[in-house]
């Protein structure tokens, strides 16, 4: 007898794979969002208890976090979440300036009328996070603005590279925006349509100078904070 997807008894199988790639969402997102702190134990039992799952995805997935940096297995075979690599964030700062500029640069020269569509919808979105003192969707909203950009460009190696970066920095991010004690500055916006204006003008000379100001602005002010709290509490 063959059921079919309308049997109420019946219970489509999980497709292969997909319980990996939920748990591998789920936990990269969180270790990035700063919901599980550098530092926190990773326990297979208990996510395959939350997660509904038997072990074998849970180590699959846990796999796939560990070759990204993401997590550590210590010599006692325990697993926690990676400590961010402080004493080497340069290389990751010089890194970002340099795509920041190469991208804007890129995107005034061979945008397109649409990719300015997509770029000014982007600011939109980002706009309105600031103006909701919204932390995390002002991470999510100017990843995507800065990778609209990237793809104006026209290449796919550097867009590439440039939304890694943006990724792997969002633990970096997450600090950066904490460091405000008060509003965040209504400056990020205004810098953002300065871009924008000079990638519609082709003006690459100043995309590239504006860029590198907006880079840099969010190294100085990281900087500034570890210098002023010698180091840092991330437990949110």
């Amino acid at each position: 007898m063959i059921r079919s997807d309308t049997d109420a008894n019946f219970t489509p199988e999980r497709k292969r794979g997909s319980g990996v790639k939920m748990v591998y969402d789920t936990l990269r997102d969180e270790i990035l969002d700063l919901v599980l702190p550098p530092g926190s134990p990773v326990d297979e039992v208990q996510l395959a208890e939350r997660f509904k799952l038997s072990r074998t995805p849970i180590r699959e997935a846990l796999v796939r976090l560990a070759g990204e940096g993401l997590i550590d297995t210590l010599p006692n075979r325990s697993t926690m979440v990676s400590n961010i690599d402080f004493l080497n964030l340069h290389t990751y700062f010089d890194a970002l300036v340099l795509m920041y500029r190469v991208t804007a640069r890129l995107a005034a020269e061979h945008h397109r009328i649409e990719d300015l569509e997509v770029i000014r919808a982007r600011q939109a979105e980002f706009k309105a996070a600031v103006e909701a003192q919204d932390a995390l969707a002002m991470i999510a909203t100017n990843a995507a603005f800065h990778s609209a950009i990237a793809e104006a460009g026209r290449n796919a190696y550097f867009t590439g590279l440039f939304n890694r970066l943006l990724d792997e920095g969002r633990r970096i991010l997450r600090l950066y925006y904490q460091s405000y004690d008060d509003r965040l500055p209504q400056r990020f916006v205004d810098e953002h349509e300065e871009m924008i204006a000079a990638i519609t003008a082709r003006d690459v000379e100043t995309a590239d100078r504006l860029a590198r100001t907006h880079a840099e602005q969010i190294v100085d002010q990281i900087r500034t904070l570890f210098a002023r709290k010698g180091r840092l509490n991330i437990s949110l």
